[in-house]
Order: structure tokens, then C-alpha cells, then sequence
């Protein structure tokens, strides 16, 4: 499938990256890797996504940083780490009883009067700062909602400029491979036009970690790479 092509943005964007995350904490955090990795490496695994995430979000153009957030922290893989790189965002509960009113929810908390929100997760490390700047500014600049696609069905990044649409969300079944169709379906039949971004393959399964971790140059893959030699010394 053809990407979109990137296109130049202003220096600062006014919009908010959202990153809905959770803590990794071994046990769970990221259980469909386990086997064959152990808990405690699929924890580490999750920590350097999200780490990798937040510094792609804090080197790209846009204005306003938020994490809802959820689970102890404190009990988390790299917890130091990830409470230093916290710092630096606005963080917020999640709140709701089930994920589709815990993504509205989050939109709503995150979003400033007139500013559109750009919410992604922690499992797609790929997405640097020059992706995330640049699905901001389509979303600015081409309709009311933005969508990043998944490989298997579900979606990357949904950004609204009412963030009031979010509440759409909870109409949706969520984790199934249609996920994403449907939401950008829910999106149009409600009158919203919508924008599609980049496609990428999020971090679910095992066999997702090699080809997520070669569009990466930091602590994912750094970390993908350890626990691969891991395994191969482990299994001769």
C-alpha cells in the first residue's frame, strides 16, 4: 500500500498528542508474547516502546503533550526511567468502565477549547517525531478526523478536532481485526470526514517484534535485539 507523503509543517503545531498507555508492569504488560518470552522480558519489551514513544512525541512539533495513564507505575519495568521521561507531559487517569469509554474519556480530558487531539498507543515505537508532526498537521489541515490504520485490522493513531467524536468510539468493538474499519466507518456515517495516515504493524504478537523493531533505532529495538540473542542462546 502507498503512504502518504510527508509534508512540511510549521514550526509548532497547535494540537495535542495524546499517548494512552499503560504501566509495563511483568505479568501484564504485553501477555501474547509470553511464550516464548518471559514475563519480566515482555514487561521490558512494552517499557521500551513506551519510552521510545514519549521521545518521539517530546521531539516533535506539536504544542501540547498528554498521557492518560493507568496501573502502578512504582511496579513497572524501567519505572525510574519512565517517571523521568513523564515529566515532560501532562498526565491524566484513565477513566471508564471498558476501553472504548476510556479512549473518549482521555480525548475529552486531554483537549484545549478549538485545538485537535492526535491519540496513538505505546506499541508502535516506529512512529517518530516527523511521522507524529506530520499526522497532526493533515489532521489540521484536511477534515475532522485522521486515521492510522493497523496490519491486523485495528488502528495506530485516531485524531479528532472535535473531541467530542471520541465519544463514537464506544460504538466500536475494540481488539478485533475490523476495529479499524469500523471506526472509520462510524467516523463517515457520522458525518466526520476522515484523513488516512500512515499504516503500521503494532506490537501484539511475537512474530510483530523483528519487523516493528527494523523501522526502529532506539530502546525497542536495542532491547528486540537482546532478548532475540537471548532466545537463540537459550535454544541452540
Amino acid at each position: 500500500m502507498t503512504q502518504p507523503e510527508l509534508q512540511p509543517t510549521p514550526a509548532i503545531l497547535e494540537a495535542t498528542v495524546l499517548v494512552v498507555a499503560k504501566a509495563p508492569v511483568p505479568g501484564f504488560a504485553k501477555t501474547r508474547l509470553t511464550p516464548p518470552l518471559r514475563a519480566a522480558d515482555a514487561a521490558a519489551l512494552a517499557a521500551a516502546a513506551l519510552l521510545d514513544t514519549l521521545a518521539a512525541v517530546r521531539a516533535s512539533r506539536v504544542r501540547h503533550r498528554v498521557v492518560a495513564w493507568t496501573g502502578e507505575l512504582a511496579l513497572a519495568a524501567n519505572a525510574a526511567e519512565i517517571a523521568g521521561a513523564l515529566d515532560d507531559f501532562e498526565v491524566i487517569p484513565q477513566r471508564g468502565a471498558n476501553f472504548g469509554d476510556r479512549l473518549a474519556n482521555a480525548h475529552a480530558d486531554a483537549a484545549r477549547p478549538g485545538l485537535p487531539v492526535l491519540q496513538i498507543g505505546m506499541d508502535t515505537p516506529q512512529a517518530g517525531a516527523e511521522l507524529l508532526t506530520d499526522s497532526a498537521a493533515r489532521l489540521l489541515a484536511d477534515g475532522d478526523a485522521a486515521l492510522g490504520l493497523a496490519t491486523d485490522g485495528g488502528w495506530w493513531a485516531l485524531g479528532l478536532t472535535n473531541p467530542g467524536a471520541a465519544r463514537l468510539l464506544t460504538e466500536v468493538p475494540m481488539s478485533t481485526d475490523r476495529t479499524g474499519e469500523l471506526t472509520r466507518d462510524t467516523l463517515l456515517c457520522n458525518g466526520n470526514r476522515v484523513t488516512e495516515l500512515a499504516v503500521l504493524t503494532d506490537v501484539d504478537h511475537y512474530s510483530d517484534i523483528a519487523p516493528v523493531a527494523a523501522g526502529c533505532t532506539g530502546r525497542f529495538a536495542a532491547t528486540a535485539a537482546r532478548l532475540a540473542a537471548d532466545l537463540a542462546e537459550a535454544n541452540p
